[in-house]
Formats: C-alpha cells, sequence, structure tokens
C-alpha cells in the first residue's frame, strides 16, 4: 500500500527542494503544523490528463450581467462573516 509523505510547514519553508522532489516524482505530501494535519499539497496532474479551468470571468457575468460585484463582500458571505 502507498505511503502518503508527511512534511510540516517548516519543512514547506526550509526544506522544499525535498518536498518538490517528492512532487516530481508523484508523492502527495500531507502537510502538517504542531502536529496536525493542515493541507495536502498535490503533484501536477501527468501530461495528457490537463484540466481546464473554467472562465469564471464568464460565468459571472453570465449570471449578473453588467452589474458591479464586491467580490471581497461576496467571498465574506461564502466564508460566513457576514
Amino acid at each position: 500500500m502507498h505511503h502518503m509523505k508527511t512534511a510540516t510547514v517548516r519543512d514547506l519553508r526550509y526544506n522544499f527542494p525535498k518536498l518538490e522532489a517528492w512532487l516530481i516524482g508523484g508523492e502527495e505530501i500531507e502537510l502538517t503544523k504542531r502536529g496536525r494535519v493542515v493541507g495536502r499539497i498535490l503533484p501536477l496532474a501527468r501530461k495528457g490528463k490537463r484540466t481546464e479551468m473554467p472562465d469564471f470571468a464568464a460565468r459571472i457575468k453570465a449570471v449578473c450581467g453588467e452589474r458591479k460585484i464586491d467580490t471581497a463582500a461576496l467571498l465574506d458571505y461564502n466564508k460566513g462573516r457576514y
């Protein structure tokens, strides 16, 4: 069974070449801070599996038309700060 690599935030800061080598090798890295998992770093998709990003600007324009959108307020709303 494949074991996910683990690195600390400090490793990310001071030992990035090691983490970069893991990523180039296709490894996923679990990122920890003070013993708690705070995230996961994934390698780029292999060639041939390119993922297209959605055209967010076109989607917003389709939904909102020419109205000005306060994106900061929208982000705060989505994070439950509104």
